[in-house]
């Protein structure tokens, strides 16, 4: 997604209320009660955090069965009930069980990891094997699941994740139009904004965002090629990581172009996204593209989580995403304040070498791409359209469901194309690899030594309008991106009530780095609020 542009199942009834310790430093300055709905189930559970559930689980004061029955009725509460989130596309329907046998295993002395027994949610263009569906949010490929887990889940299971379901998104990651609205999907419908309801998500790991903003699961999976993890993460309150093209194997989820796709974590702390990453990592014979992080993946991002972490840290500020609100601009300069007095040093501005010259001939990359990279998903599917052709006649033959607002112009001008081998899609692709990565983010650190580079994530989060489309006022993603290098974004303060994030970016296999600076803002800041799903937008 370039970010220019029916719930299956029933929920399990809440548990009683979790006793979940001591909050932490940032629980504690985010546990504002939520006015507007006062009798959702479970309100302990609104900020906390991995390692309090893992805490009450040692303790015995709770299991994973009734963690995930919390959240459960907390889905049922929030997200089909009273605000009406729409956020989950999808419940697993064995998540009890699960949780029973990874609670035999906890109680046998067997405990995986960080991550045993906790509940997170998959974006649904990521495959299971299981009995849930994987659609990419399209009718078209509703019917026989995948046959087997993606990469990235199957390593999510053995660090004894529970899979608690799947989310909404724009459909197939909000490429098959140039007027397509964040969130809406034809067969999930139109993701809310939990903050103010009438607003848009932003997309396209719309769901994951909402949903994990309004606390119906403890972390999500996004996935990004440009935009859609970092993105729904600055309008929902929460830490987003795009990780390096390579860290995390693409294998299994619904792809869009290979030269950019990459899953990545979505939560509410920077120390439970860092935890999420730690155990999505590692190399994949079905994805050559992760041989290259042998040597760079950290065992433990945690590792550089010091509140410490500005100090003698030369941060660059890119003001060229700058000025396109006056309001995120004011957010923005108390952030960089909040980054000075933490220690570090502010190179106030850096030009970001070549910005914005790639933004066409990047659309020309992903149009080819997906034509070539559809067809082999595709392929591994059984029961579905087997090609880009077959989907463009799908949606066609079903407007009335997959296209009343929106067409598939993304999908015709893709089917056009011709194969990898030609000269147009090579030559796009290694001049913005080259403006974007040598001559771009790595020539811009180079010249000023710095750690990394700031800029706003993105406005706040525009009105939905299905008839008119998005309406992207600015941020950054692109330049990381197209590169393939790493990208996080923090909470960092509200625009009417609206969350609004800052992002930090660096080179290749930067995640130690970019993980400690963000921590660090995190942890000086304080910013990300709870929802209040209110209706309309509030003065300042």
């Amino acid at each position: 997604m370039t970010n220019r542009r029916a719930f299956l199942g029933s929920a399990a009834a809440a548990a009683a209320g979790l006793a979940i310790g001591r909050p932490t430093m940032a629980r504690a300055a985010c546990s504002a009660p939520v006015p507007s709905f006062p009798h959702v189930p479970a309100p302990e559970l609104e900020e906390a955090t991995i390692a309090a559930l893992q805490t009450a689980m040692a303790r015995g004061d709770q299991t994973a069965r009734s963690i995930a029955e919390a959240y459960l009725g907390r889905i049922t509460a929030l997200d089909k009930g009273g605000p009406q989130l729409n956020s989950v596309i999808e419940l697993n329907p064995e998540a009890l069980q699960i949780a029973d046998a990874l609670d035999r295993e906890r109680k046998s002395g067997s405990v995986r990891g960080a991550l045993h027994g906790i509940p997170v949610l998959l974006k649904d263009n990521i495959d299971t094997g299981d009995s849930m569906q994987t659609t990419a949010g399209s009718l078209a490929l509703v019917g026989a699941p995948a046959p087997r887990d993606a990469f990235v889940v199957d390593r999510l299971r053995r660090a004894g994740v529970l899979i608690l379901g799947k989310t909404n998104l724009s459909e197939w990651a909000n490429f098959r139009s140039t007027h397509s609205t964040s969130g809406w999907s034809g067969r999930g419908g139109q993701t809310r904004c939990p903050y103010v309801l009438e607003r848009n998500p932003c997309g396209s790991s719309s769901g994951s965002g909402a949903a994990i903003a309004a606390n119906l699961a403890m972390v999500a999976v996004g996935t990004e090629t440009d935009g859609s993890v970092v993105c729904p993460a600055s309008a929902n309150g929460l830490v987003g990581v795009k990780p390096t093209l390579g860290l995390v194997s693409r294998a299994g989820i619904i792809p869009l172009a290979h030269s950019q796709d990459t899953a990545g974590p979505m939560a509410r702390t920077v120390r439970d996204a860092a935890i999420l990453l730690n155990a999505m990592t590692g190399a994949d014979p079905r994805d050559p593209q992760t041989a290259t992080s042998a040597g760079h993946v950290s065992l433990d991002y945690t590792t550089t989580l010091d509140p410490s972490a500005l100090r003698g840290k030369r941060l660059g500020v890119v003001r060229s995403y700058f000025g396109f609100d006056p309001s995120v601009d004011r957010v923005m300069e108390a952030s960089l304040a909040a980054l000075r007095a933490g220690g570090a040093t502010l190179v106030d501005p850096v030009v970001l070498p070549h910005a914005g010259e790639y933004d066409d001939s990047e659309g020309v990359v992903l149009r080819y791409e997906f034509k070539a990279d559809i067809a082999a998903y595709l392929a591994t599917r059984t029961g579905t359209p087997r090609t880009l052709d077959a989907l463009i006649a799908y949606n066609a033959q079903h407007s009335d469901v997959e296209m009343p607002w929106f067409g598939q112009e993304l999908f015709e001008q893709s089917a056009a194309k011709g194969p990898l081998t030609d000269k147009a899609y090579q030559n796009a692709l290694k001049r913005n690899q080259r403006l974007s990565r040598s001559e771009g983010i790595d020539a811009a650190l180079r010249a000023h030594r710095l750690d990394a580079l700031v800029a706003p994530t993105g406005g706040p989060a525009w009105m939905t309008d299905l008839v008119a489309g998005d309406h992207f006022t600015g941020g950054y993603s692109t330049a990381s991106a197209v590169a393939g290098y790493p990208h996080i974004t923090v909470p960092a303060g509200f625009v009417h009530g609206l969350p609004v994030g800052i992002s930090f970016f660096a080179g290749a296999w930067a995640e130690p780095a970019l993980f400690g600076i963000a921590y660090a803002f995190e942890q000086s800041t304080l910013a990300r609020r709870p929802p209040r799903y209110l209706e309309h937008a509030v003065p300042m």
